[in-house]
Protein backbone atom coordinates (compact mmCIF):
# COMPACT_ATOMS: atom_id res chain seq x y z
CA UNK A 1 0.00 0.00 0.00
CA UNK A 2 1.82 3.31 -1.03
CA UNK A 3 1.66 6.06 0.76
CA UNK A 4 3.02 9.67 1.47
CA UNK A 5 5.52 9.07 4.23
CA UNK A 6 9.38 7.99 2.75
CA UNK A 7 11.28 8.23 5.74
CA UNK A 8 10.15 7.70 9.42
CA UNK A 9 10.81 10.95 10.93
CA UNK A 10 9.10 13.86 10.02
CA UNK A 11 12.10 15.68 8.10
CA UNK A 12 11.37 14.94 4.62
CA UNK A 13 14.01 12.82 2.98
CA UNK A 14 15.48 15.29 0.46
CA UNK A 15 14.18 18.23 -1.81
CA UNK A 16 12.51 17.02 -4.75
CA UNK A 17 13.72 18.85 -8.61
CA UNK A 18 12.01 21.09 -9.46
CA UNK A 19 11.58 19.91 -13.01
CA UNK A 20 11.21 23.07 -14.94
CA UNK A 21 9.26 25.62 -12.74
CA UNK A 22 11.83 28.24 -11.58
CA UNK A 23 13.19 27.94 -7.55
CA UNK A 24 12.54 30.00 -4.92
CA UNK A 25 10.72 32.78 -6.48
CA UNK A 26 7.85 33.14 -4.17
CA UNK A 27 8.28 33.83 -0.50
CA UNK A 28 5.70 33.83 2.54
CA UNK A 29 3.98 37.05 1.83
CA UNK A 30 3.81 36.59 -1.55
CA UNK A 31 2.07 32.98 -1.40
CA UNK A 32 -0.15 34.37 1.21
CA UNK A 33 -1.12 37.11 -1.26
CA UNK A 34 -2.02 34.61 -4.30
CA UNK A 35 -4.09 32.25 -1.69
CA UNK A 36 -6.53 35.15 -0.43
CA UNK A 37 -6.34 36.83 -3.82
CA UNK A 38 -7.16 33.11 -5.94
CA UNK A 39 -10.30 33.31 -3.60
CA UNK A 40 -11.62 37.00 -5.17
CA UNK A 41 -12.90 38.07 -1.99
CA UNK A 42 -15.04 40.84 -3.56
CA UNK A 43 -16.17 38.91 -6.19
CA UNK A 44 -17.33 36.06 -4.14
CA UNK A 45 -19.03 38.10 -2.24
CA UNK A 46 -21.04 39.99 -4.67
CA UNK A 47 -22.06 37.14 -6.53
CA UNK A 48 -22.92 34.60 -3.81
CA UNK A 49 -24.08 36.35 -0.67
CA UNK A 50 -27.04 36.95 -1.64
CA UNK A 51 -27.96 33.33 -2.67
CA UNK A 52 -26.80 32.60 0.94
CA UNK A 53 -28.99 35.33 2.48
CA UNK A 54 -32.04 33.64 0.94
CA UNK A 55 -31.09 30.24 2.59
CA UNK A 56 -30.55 31.38 6.03
CA UNK A 57 -31.34 34.99 6.25
CA UNK A 58 -29.39 36.88 9.20
CA UNK A 59 -27.65 33.57 10.28
CA UNK A 60 -25.60 33.75 7.16
CA UNK A 61 -22.57 34.84 9.33
CA UNK A 62 -22.99 31.95 11.53
CA UNK A 63 -22.63 30.14 7.91
CA UNK A 64 -19.43 32.13 7.44
CA UNK A 65 -17.84 30.69 10.78
CA UNK A 66 -19.44 27.20 10.29
CA UNK A 67 -18.17 26.79 6.63
CA UNK A 68 -14.28 27.64 8.02
CA UNK A 69 -14.23 25.01 10.43
CA UNK A 70 -14.26 22.05 8.22
CA UNK A 71 -12.02 24.72 5.60
CA UNK A 72 -9.56 24.67 8.16
CA UNK A 73 -8.98 21.02 9.24
CA UNK A 74 -8.83 20.32 5.45
CA UNK A 75 -5.79 23.07 5.34
CA UNK A 76 -4.08 20.97 7.84
CA UNK A 77 -3.83 17.64 5.62
CA UNK A 78 -2.72 19.43 2.95
CA UNK A 79 0.36 21.26 5.28
CA UNK A 80 0.91 17.08 5.98
CA UNK A 81 0.84 15.50 2.57
CA UNK A 82 2.87 19.15 1.05
CA UNK A 83 5.52 18.65 3.92
CA UNK A 84 6.34 15.39 2.58
CA UNK A 85 6.17 15.76 -0.94
CA UNK A 86 5.77 19.34 -2.68
CA UNK A 87 4.11 18.64 -6.05
CA UNK A 88 2.50 21.41 -8.19
CA UNK A 89 -0.10 18.45 -8.70
CA UNK A 90 -1.36 18.62 -4.69
CA UNK A 91 -4.76 16.15 -4.47
CA UNK A 92 -4.05 15.01 -7.86
CA UNK A 93 -0.16 13.66 -7.06
CA UNK A 94 -0.96 12.67 -3.13
CA UNK A 95 -4.03 10.73 -3.81
CA UNK A 96 -2.75 8.87 -6.63
CA UNK A 97 0.34 7.38 -4.45
CA UNK A 98 -1.70 7.09 -1.49
CA UNK A 99 -5.52 5.84 -2.86
CA UNK A 100 -4.37 4.91 -6.10
CA UNK A 101 -4.34 6.63 -9.53
CA UNK A 102 -7.87 6.17 -10.27
CA UNK A 103 -8.79 8.58 -7.12
CA UNK A 104 -6.11 10.81 -7.93
CA UNK A 105 -7.23 10.99 -11.01
CA UNK A 106 -10.57 12.04 -10.33
CA UNK A 107 -9.29 14.75 -8.00
CA UNK A 108 -6.93 16.22 -10.42
CA UNK A 109 -10.18 16.44 -12.90
CA UNK A 110 -12.33 17.92 -9.95
CA UNK A 111 -9.81 20.71 -9.86
CA UNK A 112 -9.94 21.24 -13.81
CA UNK A 113 -13.51 21.04 -14.36
CA UNK A 114 -14.30 23.88 -11.15
CA UNK A 115 -12.03 25.84 -12.69
CA UNK A 116 -12.76 25.96 -16.64
CA UNK A 117 -16.38 26.66 -15.63
CA UNK A 118 -15.62 29.01 -13.10
CA UNK A 119 -13.63 30.89 -15.87
CA UNK A 120 -16.60 31.69 -17.63
CA UNK A 121 -18.39 33.26 -14.52
CA UNK A 122 -14.89 35.28 -14.01
CA UNK A 123 -14.33 36.46 -17.88
CA UNK A 124 -18.58 37.45 -17.66
CA UNK A 125 -18.31 39.40 -14.52
CA UNK A 126 -15.39 41.02 -16.01
CA UNK A 127 -17.24 42.29 -19.16
CA UNK A 128 -19.95 43.69 -17.73
CA UNK A 129 -18.15 45.57 -15.17
CA UNK A 130 -15.64 47.16 -17.56
CA UNK A 131 -18.97 48.65 -18.99
CA UNK A 132 -19.98 49.68 -15.59
CA UNK A 133 -16.96 51.36 -14.73
CA UNK A 134 -17.09 53.53 -18.00
CA UNK A 135 -20.46 54.61 -17.36
CA UNK A 136 -22.53 52.09 -20.50
CA UNK A 137 -24.81 50.41 -17.93
CA UNK A 138 -27.27 49.42 -20.87
CA UNK A 139 -24.71 46.49 -21.67
CA UNK A 140 -23.38 46.34 -18.70
CA UNK A 141 -26.70 45.02 -17.54
CA UNK A 142 -27.04 42.11 -20.11
CA UNK A 143 -24.71 39.28 -19.04
CA UNK A 144 -24.96 37.47 -22.61
CA UNK A 145 -24.58 40.82 -24.74
CA UNK A 146 -21.53 39.89 -27.09
CA UNK A 147 -20.11 42.68 -26.43
CA UNK A 148 -19.60 41.47 -22.68
CA UNK A 149 -18.60 38.24 -24.31
CA UNK A 150 -15.88 40.23 -26.71
CA UNK A 151 -14.61 41.85 -23.43
CA UNK A 152 -14.37 38.68 -21.48
CA UNK A 153 -12.72 36.44 -24.20
CA UNK A 154 -10.11 39.48 -24.13
CA UNK A 155 -9.86 39.14 -20.21
CA UNK A 156 -9.17 35.89 -20.23
CA UNK A 157 -6.54 36.11 -22.42
CA UNK A 158 -4.82 39.44 -20.96
CA UNK A 159 -4.54 36.86 -17.71
CA UNK A 160 -3.39 34.11 -19.51
CA UNK A 161 -1.03 36.65 -21.13
CA UNK A 162 0.46 37.50 -17.50
CA UNK A 163 0.81 34.00 -16.39
CA UNK A 164 2.38 32.85 -19.33
CA UNK A 165 5.27 36.01 -18.81
CA UNK A 166 6.53 34.04 -15.39
CA UNK A 167 5.46 33.45 -11.89
CA UNK A 168 6.80 36.58 -10.62
CA UNK A 169 4.95 38.91 -13.00
CA UNK A 170 1.76 36.83 -11.81
CA UNK A 171 2.73 37.71 -8.34
CA UNK A 172 3.24 41.20 -8.60
CA UNK A 173 -0.03 41.59 -10.19
CA UNK A 174 -1.90 39.91 -7.46
CA UNK A 175 -0.04 42.33 -5.58
CA UNK A 176 -1.48 45.54 -6.94
CA UNK A 177 -5.38 44.13 -7.59
CA UNK A 178 -5.40 42.52 -3.87
CA UNK A 179 -4.38 45.94 -2.22
CA UNK A 180 -7.52 47.62 -3.82
CA UNK A 181 -9.38 44.52 -2.99
CA UNK A 182 -8.89 45.08 0.39
CA UNK A 183 -8.80 48.31 0.92
CA UNK A 184 -12.28 48.91 -0.64
CA UNK A 185 -13.66 46.30 0.93
CA UNK A 186 -12.45 48.07 4.40
CA UNK A 187 -13.90 51.49 3.46
CA UNK A 188 -17.62 49.70 2.17
CA UNK A 189 -17.83 47.60 5.39
CA UNK A 190 -16.86 50.60 8.03
CA UNK A 191 -18.98 53.43 5.79
CA UNK A 192 -22.24 50.78 5.88
CA UNK A 193 -21.50 49.94 9.76
CA UNK A 194 -21.35 53.68 10.48
CA UNK A 195 -24.43 55.04 8.36
CA UNK A 196 -26.56 52.00 10.29
CA UNK A 197 -25.31 53.10 13.88
CA UNK A 198 -25.90 56.71 12.93
CA UNK A 199 -29.30 56.37 12.11
CA UNK A 200 -28.75 57.24 8.29
CA UNK A 201 -28.92 53.87 6.43
CA UNK A 202 -32.53 53.45 5.42
CA UNK A 203 -35.45 51.89 6.58
CA UNK A 204 -34.42 47.83 5.84
CA UNK A 205 -31.24 48.49 8.44
CA UNK A 206 -30.33 46.29 11.79
CA UNK A 207 -27.70 46.66 14.42
CA UNK A 208 -25.42 43.62 14.15
CA UNK A 209 -26.94 41.16 16.63
CA UNK A 210 -24.99 38.19 18.73
CA UNK A 211 -27.93 35.92 17.35
CA UNK A 212 -26.75 35.99 13.81
CA UNK A 213 -23.71 33.51 14.70
CA UNK A 214 -26.51 30.86 16.08
CA UNK A 215 -26.82 28.35 13.28
CA UNK A 216 -29.72 26.91 15.25
CA UNK A 217 -32.07 29.40 14.38
CA UNK A 218 -31.36 28.55 10.40
CA UNK A 219 -34.68 27.27 9.28
CA UNK A 220 -34.00 24.08 8.59
CA UNK A 221 -31.28 21.20 7.91
CA UNK A 222 -31.46 21.15 3.85
CA UNK A 223 -31.15 25.49 4.04
CA UNK A 224 -28.42 25.04 6.51
CA UNK A 225 -26.14 22.70 3.68
CA UNK A 226 -27.08 24.84 0.67
CA UNK A 227 -25.68 28.29 2.67
CA UNK A 228 -22.56 25.72 3.36
CA UNK A 229 -21.52 24.58 0.02
CA UNK A 230 -22.29 28.28 -1.66
CA UNK A 231 -19.91 29.43 1.27
CA UNK A 232 -17.34 26.86 0.37
CA UNK A 233 -17.62 28.46 -3.61
CA UNK A 234 -16.33 32.00 -1.41
CA UNK A 235 -13.47 30.49 0.28
CA UNK A 236 -12.57 28.18 -2.64
CA UNK A 237 -9.12 29.47 -3.59
CA UNK A 238 -6.84 29.72 -0.80
CA UNK A 239 -5.18 25.95 -1.84
CA UNK A 240 -3.41 27.82 -4.46
CA UNK A 241 -0.36 28.65 -2.12
CA UNK A 242 0.04 24.78 -2.37
CA UNK A 243 0.10 24.66 -6.36
CA UNK A 244 2.72 26.82 -6.57
CA UNK A 245 4.73 25.14 -3.67
CA UNK A 246 7.83 23.69 -6.14
CA UNK A 247 8.03 27.74 -6.74
CA UNK A 248 8.05 28.81 -3.18
CA UNK A 249 10.54 29.15 -0.45
CA UNK A 250 11.46 26.49 1.83
CA UNK A 251 8.73 24.47 0.09
CA UNK A 252 7.93 21.86 2.46
CA UNK A 253 6.48 24.25 4.72
CA UNK A 254 6.06 28.02 3.68
CA UNK A 255 3.14 27.02 1.36
CA UNK A 256 1.24 24.71 3.86
CA UNK A 257 1.90 27.99 6.52
CA UNK A 258 0.54 30.14 3.87
CA UNK A 259 -2.42 28.38 2.99
CA UNK A 260 -3.52 28.01 6.44
CA UNK A 261 -3.22 32.19 7.44
CA UNK A 262 -5.17 32.56 4.57
CA UNK A 263 -8.34 30.86 5.67
CA UNK A 264 -7.93 32.72 8.79
CA UNK A 265 -7.60 36.07 6.24
CA UNK A 266 -10.44 35.54 4.93
CA UNK A 267 -12.20 34.58 7.65
CA UNK A 268 -11.86 37.77 9.23
CA UNK A 269 -12.61 39.71 5.76
CA UNK A 270 -15.82 37.68 5.08
CA UNK A 271 -17.21 37.94 8.91
CA UNK A 272 -17.17 41.63 8.78
CA UNK A 273 -17.94 42.31 4.66
CA UNK A 274 -20.86 40.18 5.62
CA UNK A 275 -22.22 41.56 8.91
CA UNK A 276 -22.04 45.11 7.13
CA UNK A 277 -23.66 44.17 4.12
CA UNK A 278 -26.63 42.76 6.06
CA UNK A 279 -26.41 45.25 8.66
CA UNK A 280 -26.73 47.98 6.03
CA UNK A 281 -29.03 46.29 3.34
CA UNK A 282 -31.40 44.09 5.15
CA UNK A 283 -32.91 40.83 3.67
CA UNK A 284 -36.13 42.34 2.54
CA UNK A 285 -37.06 41.74 -0.48
CA UNK A 286 -37.40 45.21 -2.46
CA UNK A 287 -35.17 48.13 -3.26
CA UNK A 288 -31.27 47.36 -1.94
CA UNK A 289 -32.23 44.60 0.16
CA UNK A 290 -30.33 41.18 -0.44
CA UNK A 291 -33.65 38.98 -0.85
CA UNK A 292 -34.38 40.95 -3.63
CA UNK A 293 -33.93 38.81 -6.48
CA UNK A 294 -32.52 41.28 -8.44
CA UNK A 295 -29.64 41.85 -6.27
CA UNK A 296 -28.64 38.23 -6.54
CA UNK A 297 -25.95 38.38 -8.88
CA UNK A 298 -24.18 41.51 -7.66
CA UNK A 299 -24.80 42.79 -4.06
CA UNK A 300 -22.12 46.02 -3.61
CA UNK A 301 -23.31 47.37 -7.03
CA UNK A 302 -26.84 47.42 -5.24
CA UNK A 303 -25.99 48.99 -2.27
CA UNK A 304 -22.81 50.47 -3.46
CA UNK A 305 -24.64 53.82 -4.21
CA UNK A 306 -26.58 53.77 -1.07
CA UNK A 307 -23.59 53.54 1.20
CA UNK A 308 -21.66 56.38 -0.55
CA UNK A 309 -24.73 58.33 -2.06
CA UNK A 310 -24.64 60.79 -5.22
CA UNK A 311 -22.11 63.47 -3.98
CA UNK A 312 -18.92 63.62 -6.05
CA UNK A 313 -17.01 62.13 -3.42
CA UNK A 314 -19.26 59.48 -3.30
CA UNK A 315 -19.58 59.02 -7.01
CA UNK A 316 -15.84 58.35 -6.73
CA UNK A 317 -15.62 55.69 -4.31
CA UNK A 318 -18.50 53.98 -6.01
CA UNK A 319 -16.69 53.89 -9.19
CA UNK A 320 -13.97 52.61 -6.85
CA UNK A 321 -16.36 50.07 -5.46
CA UNK A 322 -16.86 48.92 -8.98
CA UNK A 323 -13.33 48.59 -10.24
CA UNK A 324 -13.15 47.08 -6.53
CA UNK A 325 -15.30 43.96 -8.35
CA UNK A 326 -13.53 44.18 -11.48
CA UNK A 327 -9.96 43.89 -10.03
CA UNK A 328 -11.40 40.77 -7.96
CA UNK A 329 -12.62 39.25 -10.78
CA UNK A 330 -9.53 39.71 -12.76
CA UNK A 331 -6.99 38.76 -10.02
CA UNK A 332 -8.89 35.21 -9.83
CA UNK A 333 -8.83 35.10 -13.18
CA UNK A 334 -4.98 34.97 -12.96
CA UNK A 335 -4.92 32.29 -10.01
CA UNK A 336 -7.28 30.16 -11.28
CA UNK A 337 -4.91 29.96 -14.96
CA UNK A 338 -1.87 30.00 -12.81
CA UNK A 339 -3.58 27.07 -10.76
CA UNK A 340 -4.90 24.78 -14.02
CA UNK A 341 -1.64 25.08 -15.73
CA UNK A 342 0.33 23.58 -12.96
CA UNK A 343 -2.40 20.86 -12.12
CA UNK A 344 -2.00 19.93 -15.95
CA UNK A 345 1.63 20.00 -15.66
CA UNK A 346 1.78 17.45 -12.58
CA UNK A 347 -0.83 15.04 -14.59
CA UNK A 348 1.14 15.37 -17.78
CA UNK A 349 4.84 14.53 -16.43
CA UNK A 350 2.93 11.56 -14.69
CA UNK A 351 1.30 10.26 -17.64
CA UNK A 352 -2.37 10.77 -16.26
CA UNK A 353 -2.92 13.47 -19.80
CA UNK A 354 -1.06 14.19 -22.87
CA UNK A 355 2.60 14.56 -22.10
CA UNK A 356 2.96 17.69 -23.74
CA UNK A 357 1.21 19.00 -21.30
CA UNK A 358 4.43 18.34 -19.12
CA UNK A 359 6.60 20.52 -21.30
CA UNK A 360 8.02 23.78 -19.45
CA UNK A 361 8.89 27.00 -20.90
CA UNK A 362 12.77 27.52 -21.45
CA UNK A 363 12.93 30.89 -20.71
CA UNK A 364 9.52 32.07 -18.45
CA UNK A 365 9.48 28.60 -16.24
CA UNK A 366 6.09 28.30 -16.30
CA UNK A 367 3.40 25.04 -17.67
CA UNK A 368 3.80 26.26 -21.36
CA UNK A 369 0.83 24.14 -22.82
CA UNK A 370 -0.61 23.97 -19.51
CA UNK A 371 -0.98 27.44 -19.42
CA UNK A 372 -2.29 27.97 -23.12
CA UNK A 373 -4.40 24.46 -22.64
CA UNK A 374 -6.02 26.56 -19.75
CA UNK A 375 -7.27 29.61 -21.74
CA UNK A 376 -8.68 28.35 -24.67
CA UNK A 377 -10.57 25.56 -22.56
CA UNK A 378 -11.90 28.96 -20.00
CA UNK A 379 -12.74 30.45 -23.82
CA UNK A 380 -14.56 28.06 -25.20
CA UNK A 381 -16.40 27.15 -21.94
CA UNK A 382 -17.65 30.86 -21.88
CA UNK A 383 -18.34 30.95 -25.51
CA UNK A 384 -20.27 27.92 -25.37
CA UNK A 385 -22.17 28.81 -22.08
CA UNK A 386 -23.00 32.17 -23.18
CA UNK A 387 -25.11 31.30 -25.90
CA UNK A 388 -27.07 28.72 -23.66
CA UNK A 389 -30.45 29.56 -22.19
CA UNK A 390 -29.35 33.19 -22.80
CA UNK A 391 -26.26 33.06 -20.39
CA UNK A 392 -28.19 31.38 -17.79
CA UNK A 393 -26.42 28.12 -17.43
CA UNK A 394 -22.74 29.82 -16.35
CA UNK A 395 -25.21 30.64 -13.09
CA UNK A 396 -25.48 26.99 -12.95
CA UNK A 397 -22.03 25.96 -13.37
CA UNK A 398 -20.58 28.30 -10.80
CA UNK A 399 -23.19 26.74 -8.46
CA UNK A 400 -22.08 23.03 -9.57
CA UNK A 401 -18.71 24.02 -8.20
CA UNK A 402 -19.57 24.00 -4.91
CA UNK A 403 -19.90 19.54 -5.62
CA UNK A 404 -16.28 19.46 -7.35
CA UNK A 405 -14.90 21.92 -4.35
CA UNK A 406 -16.22 19.62 -1.98
CA UNK A 407 -15.32 16.72 -3.54
CA UNK A 408 -11.51 17.41 -3.92
CA UNK A 409 -10.96 19.12 -0.47
CA UNK A 410 -12.65 16.62 1.16
CA UNK A 411 -10.93 14.12 -0.51
CA UNK A 412 -7.55 15.91 0.31
CA UNK A 413 -8.39 15.50 4.18
CA UNK A 414 -8.72 11.86 4.21
CA UNK A 415 -6.43 11.44 1.71
CA UNK A 416 -4.03 12.99 4.71
CA UNK A 417 -5.96 10.83 7.22
CA UNK A 418 -5.11 7.58 5.62
CA UNK A 419 -1.77 8.71 4.63
CA UNK A 420 -0.42 9.03 8.09
CA UNK A 421 -3.03 6.69 10.10
CA UNK A 422 0.20 4.36 11.10
CA UNK A 423 2.18 7.30 12.46
CA UNK A 424 -0.23 8.65 14.85
CA UNK A 425 1.13 7.38 17.67
CA UNK A 426 4.46 9.47 17.44
CA UNK A 427 2.88 12.45 19.18
CA UNK A 428 -0.55 14.15 19.75
CA UNK A 429 0.18 17.04 17.40
CA UNK A 430 0.94 14.27 14.09
CA UNK A 431 -2.47 12.47 15.48
CA UNK A 432 -4.89 15.74 15.59
CA UNK A 433 -3.38 17.77 12.35
CA UNK A 434 -2.68 14.86 10.59
CA UNK A 435 -5.36 12.35 10.84
CA UNK A 436 -8.42 13.50 13.28
CA UNK A 437 -8.93 17.20 12.12
CA UNK A 438 -8.43 16.32 8.33
CA UNK A 439 -10.79 13.43 8.36
CA UNK A 440 -13.38 15.38 9.98
CA UNK A 441 -13.01 18.33 7.68
CA UNK A 442 -12.92 16.06 4.66
CA UNK A 443 -16.17 13.91 5.97
CA UNK A 444 -18.42 16.81 6.66
CA UNK A 445 -16.96 18.23 2.84
CA UNK A 446 -17.85 15.24 1.52
CA UNK A 447 -20.92 15.15 3.40
CA UNK A 448 -22.35 18.85 2.35
CA UNK A 449 -21.52 17.82 -1.04
CA UNK A 450 -23.62 14.97 -1.22
CA UNK A 451 -26.21 16.37 0.78
CA UNK A 452 -26.49 19.34 -1.92
CA UNK A 453 -26.99 16.61 -4.66
CA UNK A 454 -30.73 16.86 -3.02
CA UNK A 455 -31.45 20.24 -3.56
CA UNK A 456 -29.68 20.37 -6.79
CA UNK A 457 -32.43 17.97 -8.51
CA UNK A 458 -35.20 20.46 -7.67
CA UNK A 459 -35.04 22.51 -10.86
CA UNK A 460 -36.46 25.45 -8.18
CA UNK A 461 -32.96 25.72 -7.46
CA UNK A 462 -31.38 26.24 -10.80
CA UNK A 463 -31.80 28.82 -13.83
CA UNK A 464 -32.10 26.14 -16.35
CA UNK A 465 -33.57 22.72 -16.16
CA UNK A 466 -33.91 19.97 -18.26
CA UNK A 467 -36.90 17.12 -18.73
CA UNK A 468 -36.27 13.50 -19.04
CA UNK A 469 -37.57 12.68 -22.74
CA UNK A 470 -39.02 9.61 -21.76
CA UNK A 471 -40.64 7.70 -18.80
CA UNK A 472 -40.54 8.26 -16.00
CA UNK A 473 -39.50 11.89 -17.30
CA UNK A 474 -37.85 13.36 -14.61
CA UNK A 475 -37.70 17.24 -14.33
CA UNK A 476 -33.94 17.88 -13.16
CA UNK A 477 -32.09 21.34 -12.56
CA UNK A 478 -29.11 22.45 -14.19
CA UNK A 479 -26.69 22.30 -11.39
CA UNK A 480 -27.37 18.76 -10.98
CA UNK A 481 -26.58 17.90 -14.15
CA UNK A 482 -23.94 20.12 -14.87
CA UNK A 483 -22.01 18.90 -11.37
CA UNK A 484 -22.98 15.32 -11.66
CA UNK A 485 -22.63 15.39 -16.00
CA UNK A 486 -18.97 16.49 -15.54
CA UNK A 487 -17.87 14.06 -13.01
CA UNK A 488 -18.98 11.44 -14.86
CA UNK A 489 -17.36 12.57 -17.76
CA UNK A 490 -13.99 12.47 -16.08
CA UNK A 491 -14.58 9.05 -15.12
CA UNK A 492 -15.61 7.91 -19.15
CA UNK A 493 -12.61 10.08 -20.23
CA UNK A 494 -10.35 7.94 -17.41
CA UNK A 495 -11.23 4.36 -18.86
CA UNK A 496 -10.77 5.87 -22.12
CA UNK A 497 -7.44 7.14 -21.84
CA UNK A 498 -6.78 4.27 -19.20
CA UNK A 499 -6.55 1.84 -22.65
CA UNK A 500 -4.63 4.36 -24.87
CA UNK A 501 -1.81 5.37 -21.81
CA UNK A 502 -2.39 2.48 -18.90
CA UNK A 503 1.40 3.35 -17.45
CA UNK A 504 0.06 5.58 -14.73
CA UNK A 505 -3.35 3.44 -14.12
CA UNK A 506 -1.33 -0.09 -14.22
CA UNK A 507 0.22 -0.35 -10.86
CA UNK A 508 1.73 -3.44 -11.74
CA UNK A 509 3.58 -1.78 -14.94
CA UNK A 510 6.96 -0.51 -13.31
CA UNK A 511 7.65 1.97 -16.30
CA UNK A 512 10.24 4.95 -15.58
CA UNK A 513 8.36 8.16 -16.65
CA UNK A 514 11.25 10.58 -17.66
CA UNK A 515 10.51 14.39 -16.68
CA UNK A 516 11.53 17.08 -19.81
CA UNK A 517 14.75 18.46 -18.69
CA UNK A 518 14.83 21.82 -17.12
CA UNK A 519 15.50 24.96 -19.01
CA UNK A 520 18.70 26.82 -19.05
CA UNK A 521 18.52 28.59 -16.13
CA UNK A 522 18.60 26.15 -13.50
CA UNK A 523 20.49 23.10 -13.35
CA UNK A 524 18.48 20.42 -11.79
CA UNK A 525 19.07 16.37 -11.97
CA UNK A 526 16.19 14.47 -14.10
CA UNK A 527 13.47 12.90 -11.99
CA UNK A 528 12.74 9.20 -12.47
CA UNK A 529 9.24 8.17 -11.19
CA UNK A 530 8.66 5.17 -11.06
CA UNK A 531 4.79 4.12 -10.78
CA UNK A 532 3.96 1.54 -8.58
Amino acid sequence: MPVIPRTTTDEPSGDPPQQGLRANALGMTTSLILSVASAAPAYSLAATLAFIVAFVGFQAPSIVVLAFVPILFVSFGYAALNRQEPDCGTIFTWASRVLGPRVGFMGGWAIITSFVLVLASLAQVAGQYVFILFGAEGIGADPSSPWVLLVGLGWIALMSAVCYRGIEVAAAVQRALLFLEFGMLAVLSVVALVRVYSGSAGPGAHHPQLSWLNPFEIPSPSAFVSGLVLMLFIYWGWETALTVNEETTDRHRTPGRAAAWSTLTLLGLYLVATIATLAFAGIGTTGIGLGNPDNFGDVFSAIGRAVFGDSGFGSFLWHLLVLMVLSSAAASTETTVLTLGRTMLAMGRRGAAPRILAKVHPRYAIPQFGTIATGIAGAICYIVMNFLSDGQVIGDAVSSCGLMIAFYYGLTGLTSAWAYRDQWRRSAGDLWLRVVLPAIGGLILVAAGLWSLRNDWDPANSYTSWTLPFAPHWHIGGVFLIGVGTLLLGWLLMLGYARVAPEFFDRTARREVQVPAAPPHESVPQLTVTIR
